[in-house]
Protein backbone atom coordinates (compact mmCIF):
# COMPACT_ATOMS: atom_id res chain seq x y z
CA UNK A 1 0.00 0.00 0.00
CA UNK A 2 1.25 3.50 -0.66
CA UNK A 3 1.36 5.93 2.33
CA UNK A 4 -0.97 9.25 2.09
CA UNK A 5 2.16 11.78 2.53
CA UNK A 6 -0.38 13.50 4.75
CA UNK A 7 -2.42 12.92 7.54
CA UNK A 8 -4.60 14.93 9.73
CA UNK A 9 -6.86 13.38 12.54
CA UNK A 10 -9.36 15.15 13.88
CA UNK A 11 -12.07 14.88 16.54
CA UNK A 12 -14.21 17.41 19.21
CA UNK A 13 -11.61 18.54 21.10
CA UNK A 14 -8.44 16.91 20.44
CA UNK A 15 -8.05 16.14 24.44
CA UNK A 16 -8.31 12.84 23.74
CA UNK A 17 -9.31 10.75 20.29
CA UNK A 18 -7.76 12.65 18.00
CA UNK A 19 -3.65 13.10 19.55
CA UNK A 20 -4.13 9.56 20.54
CA UNK A 21 -4.76 8.39 16.78
CA UNK A 22 -1.73 10.95 15.95
CA UNK A 23 0.88 9.64 18.37
CA UNK A 24 0.11 5.87 16.95
CA UNK A 25 0.17 6.56 13.58
CA UNK A 26 3.39 8.28 14.22
CA UNK A 27 4.38 5.31 16.47
CA UNK A 28 4.17 3.06 12.87
CA UNK A 29 4.99 5.72 10.26
CA UNK A 30 5.94 8.77 11.61
CA UNK A 31 9.07 8.61 9.47
CA UNK A 32 7.24 8.18 6.74
CA UNK A 33 4.10 10.22 6.56
CA UNK A 34 3.13 14.16 8.34
CA UNK A 35 0.68 13.70 10.71
CA UNK A 36 -1.15 15.56 12.83
CA UNK A 37 -4.59 16.54 14.78
CA UNK A 38 -7.00 19.17 15.59
CA UNK A 39 -10.44 19.28 17.22
CA UNK A 40 -13.49 21.51 16.42
CA UNK A 41 -12.56 23.09 19.53
CA UNK A 42 -9.61 22.34 22.29
CA UNK A 43 -9.50 21.67 25.60
CA UNK A 44 -6.83 20.34 27.89
CA UNK A 45 -5.01 16.94 26.98
CA UNK A 46 -6.90 14.39 29.26
CA UNK A 47 -5.16 12.43 31.76
CA UNK A 48 -6.77 9.10 31.33
CA UNK A 49 -5.23 9.20 27.59
CA UNK A 50 -2.13 10.42 28.95
CA UNK A 51 -1.86 7.29 31.22
CA UNK A 52 -3.58 4.58 28.64
CA UNK A 53 -0.83 5.67 25.80
CA UNK A 54 2.18 5.16 28.43
CA UNK A 55 1.33 1.66 29.16
CA UNK A 56 2.22 0.87 25.42
CA UNK A 57 5.22 2.94 25.36
CA UNK A 58 3.68 6.07 24.10
CA UNK A 59 3.88 9.22 25.39
CA UNK A 60 1.61 12.29 24.81
CA UNK A 61 2.29 14.29 27.50
CA UNK A 62 3.79 17.31 24.81
CA UNK A 63 0.43 17.29 22.98
CA UNK A 64 -0.91 20.84 22.33
CA UNK A 65 -4.18 21.00 21.36
CA UNK A 66 -5.23 22.91 18.38
CA UNK A 67 -8.25 23.45 15.95
CA UNK A 68 -9.16 23.54 12.37
CA UNK A 69 -8.64 27.18 12.44
CA UNK A 70 -5.10 26.55 13.92
CA UNK A 71 -3.96 24.64 11.38
CA UNK A 72 -0.80 26.25 9.41
CA UNK A 73 -0.71 23.53 6.63
CA UNK A 74 -3.70 23.24 5.01
CA UNK A 75 -2.24 19.91 2.58
CA UNK A 76 -3.55 16.61 3.73
CA UNK A 77 -4.15 14.17 1.79
CA UNK A 78 -6.06 12.21 4.17
CA UNK A 79 -8.29 13.74 6.95
CA UNK A 80 -9.81 10.98 9.57
CA UNK A 81 -12.37 12.39 11.68
CA UNK A 82 -13.16 10.34 14.70
CA UNK A 83 -16.63 12.04 16.10
CA UNK A 84 -19.20 13.59 14.13
CA UNK A 85 -18.90 17.10 14.71
CA UNK A 86 -15.45 16.92 13.50
CA UNK A 87 -16.58 14.76 10.29
CA UNK A 88 -18.92 17.93 9.37
CA UNK A 89 -15.49 20.06 9.71
CA UNK A 90 -13.46 17.82 7.77
CA UNK A 91 -16.40 17.33 4.80
CA UNK A 92 -15.70 21.33 5.12
CA UNK A 93 -12.20 21.23 4.03
CA UNK A 94 -12.77 19.60 0.99
CA UNK A 95 -14.06 22.64 -0.25
CA UNK A 96 -10.55 24.66 -0.37
CA UNK A 97 -8.65 21.57 -0.01
CA UNK A 98 -8.29 18.15 -2.02
CA UNK A 99 -8.12 15.54 -0.13
CA UNK A 100 -9.73 12.33 1.29
CA UNK A 101 -12.05 12.26 4.19
CA UNK A 102 -12.97 8.92 6.10
CA UNK A 103 -14.99 9.05 8.81
CA UNK A 104 -14.31 6.45 12.23
CA UNK A 105 -16.82 6.96 14.35
CA UNK A 106 -14.88 6.60 18.02
CA UNK A 107 -16.41 6.24 21.18
CA UNK A 108 -15.55 9.42 23.41
CA UNK A 109 -14.11 7.27 27.12
CA UNK A 110 -14.70 10.67 28.75
CA UNK A 111 -18.51 9.79 29.18
CA UNK A 112 -17.63 6.76 31.39
CA UNK A 113 -18.03 7.29 35.21
CA UNK A 114 -17.01 5.41 37.53
CA UNK A 115 -14.13 4.20 39.31
CA UNK A 116 -10.07 5.11 38.08
CA UNK A 117 -10.24 1.49 37.02
CA UNK A 118 -13.10 1.21 35.10
CA UNK A 119 -13.10 4.79 33.10
CA UNK A 120 -9.41 3.50 32.34
CA UNK A 121 -10.48 0.56 30.79
CA UNK A 122 -12.89 2.47 28.24
CA UNK A 123 -9.45 4.60 27.39
CA UNK A 124 -7.77 1.43 26.98
CA UNK A 125 -10.40 0.00 24.35
CA UNK A 126 -10.37 3.17 22.55
CA UNK A 127 -6.53 3.50 22.51
CA UNK A 128 -6.89 -0.39 20.72
CA UNK A 129 -9.13 0.11 18.56
CA UNK A 130 -7.54 2.79 16.86
CA UNK A 131 -4.10 0.92 17.09
CA UNK A 132 -5.90 -1.65 14.91
CA UNK A 133 -8.01 0.69 12.49
CA UNK A 134 -4.45 2.39 11.65
CA UNK A 135 -2.48 -1.00 11.71
CA UNK A 136 -5.24 -2.51 9.19
CA UNK A 137 -5.57 1.27 6.99
CA UNK A 138 -2.25 1.38 6.62
CA UNK A 139 0.02 -1.64 7.22
CA UNK A 140 1.23 -2.89 3.29
CA UNK A 141 0.04 -6.82 3.48
CA UNK A 142 3.22 -7.93 2.79
CA UNK A 143 4.44 -6.71 6.31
Amino acid sequence: MTLPSAVLFSCTMNAIRSPMAEAIMKHYYGAEVFIDSVGTRTQELDGFAIVAMAEIGIDITAHKAKTFDDLEDTSYDLVISLSPEAQHKAVDLTRYMACEVEFWNTFDPSIIEGSREVRLEAYRKVRDELVKRIRDRFSDEDE
